[in-house]
């Protein structure tokens, strides 16, 4: 999914070209150095002139230095550092293309764009905490149309986010790639590891057994994401029977189980995971999870050894108050809920159910108190609230309670 070396210079020409058509956030609109004289004037002209001219016609070398020596007289060219930045990063020359980018994200912190492309200069350096943060900041701020910038994009953020352990945001990342027709060898082998709770940097060695696992499983992840769930399921299927004791196999065919409802065989799944005994954590939770409205009486128990297996995860603490609710226990559920919004202080949905608890437990001042708290952080921009919670939640997701259940009382 990375940009090849012959197309750089024209993606980001391209994409340059359509954000100054577009108007909104166009680098051109940016205030510009006024020129002292007439001498200097003619000069910055001959030299952007030259400059764009050689690298029009994939003069890198010679365009370089031109650019350099015309921002010398007019270091507010946003056009320029956005030209000097696509020339280096052509030339593999990550270090300086992102100083380039950073004048351009300098004088306009709102282009979205050359957060990108600085994200993906960063993602070449090994820089993955810059990277990730300039890559989330493009797609908030929102990016060029460009189709194949697009999906370099998602196609990073994707990596980092499953190089960070956030396997949630990075298997979204790689879904919408697969939705939209991509299947390349890279995306399906990221979306393995994303799916089956991988950090590591770079690919399994060619030929191994997790190689080929990976690969099964990026492959069935993909077909879901298209929809084609009966596909996937035989994919899955195939891969948990020639792998049953890998590493997350059957956890990874259990969640996407829980996606089409199976709730039953999801369970199964997740049941074969603890059985391998490489985690019982995880799968514990997506039980407790996926028994929520189902059968909360059985998720509790898989909710109350994961609280006794690790009682330091705040999320685990969080899907017992929730179940505890669900079955009528509201007590028992306001600590629970208590350590869950202690450990995951930006996450609205603890306080949404804390308030509910407290509401139903005599405790009006202190569900007032947790509304308040829920209304303020839902009201913040949800990309910030997300990336701020994403660490204090595990590889699980619960629906949120609803009017009919655990719902606050005004």
């Amino acid at each position: 999914m990375a940009i090849k070396r012959e197309d750089r210079v024209r993606l980001a020409c391209a994409v340059f070209a359509a954000v100054v058509l577009l108007g909104q956030g166009s680098v051109r609109s940016m205030p510009q150095e006024p020129h002292k004289n007439p001498r200097s004037d003619a000069s910055f002209q001959t030299l952007t002139d030259q400059a764009t001219a050689a690298l029009d016609a994939d003069r890198v070398d010679e365009a370089i230095p031109l650019f350099r020596k015309a921002l010398g007289i007019n270091p507010r060219w946003a056009e320029g550092w956005w030209s000097l930045g696509t020339a280096y990063y052509d030339q593999d020359r990550y270090a300086e293309a992102a100083l380039a980018f950073q004048k351009v994200v300098a004088l306009n912190p709102k282009h979205g764009t050359a957060h990108a492309m600085l994200g993906l200069c960063e993602f070449e350096m090994g820089n993955d905490a810059a990277a990730l943060r300039d890559i989330e900041a493009s797609k908030d701020l929102g990016t060029d149309v460009d189709p194949q910038l697009r999906d370099v994009i998602f196609y990073h953020e994707g990596v980092l986010l499953q190089r960070a352990g956030r396997f949630v945001g990075a298997q979204k990342a790689f879904s919408s790639l697969c939705l939209g027709g991509a299947r390349s060898p890279d995306l399906i082998r990221a979306f393995g590891m994303a799916a089956l709770q991988m950090r590591d940097k770079g690919f399994p060695p060619a030929g191994s057994e997790a190689a080929q696992v990976v690969e099964q499983v990026g492959n069935a992840a993909c077909l879901a994401a298209q929809k084609k769930f009966d596909a996937s399921r035989d994919a899955f299927s195939s891969v948990v029977q020639s792998h049953p004791n890998f590493p997350y196999a059957h956890y990874a065919f259990g969640r996407e189980l829980v996606e089409v409802h199976d709730v039953a065989g999801a369970v199964a799944e997740f049941k074969s995971e603890m059985a391998v005994g490489h985690d019982r954590l995880l799968p514990m939770l997506q039980i407790a999870a996926a028994e929520y409205r189902v059968d909360s009486n059985a998720g509790l128990i898989y909710a109350q050894q994961a609280v006794s297996l690790s009682p330091q995860v705040p999320f685990a603490h969080f899907l017992l108050g929730l179940l505890m609710m669900d079955t009528g226990s509201y007590e028992a559920a306001v600590p629970e809920l208590e350590i869950a919004s202690k450990g995951m202080p930006h996450e609205s949905k603890v306080f949404w159910s804390l308030a509910a608890a407290y509401a139903h437990t005599g405790r009006p001042q202190d569900a007032a108190r947790a509304r308040e708290q829920f209304i303020k952080l839902n009201r913040r921009a949800v990309g910030q609230a997300q990336n701020a919670g994403a660490a204090d939640s595990p590889d699980v997701q619960v629906d949120v309670p609803d009017e009919s259940k655990a719902t606050p009382e005004h």
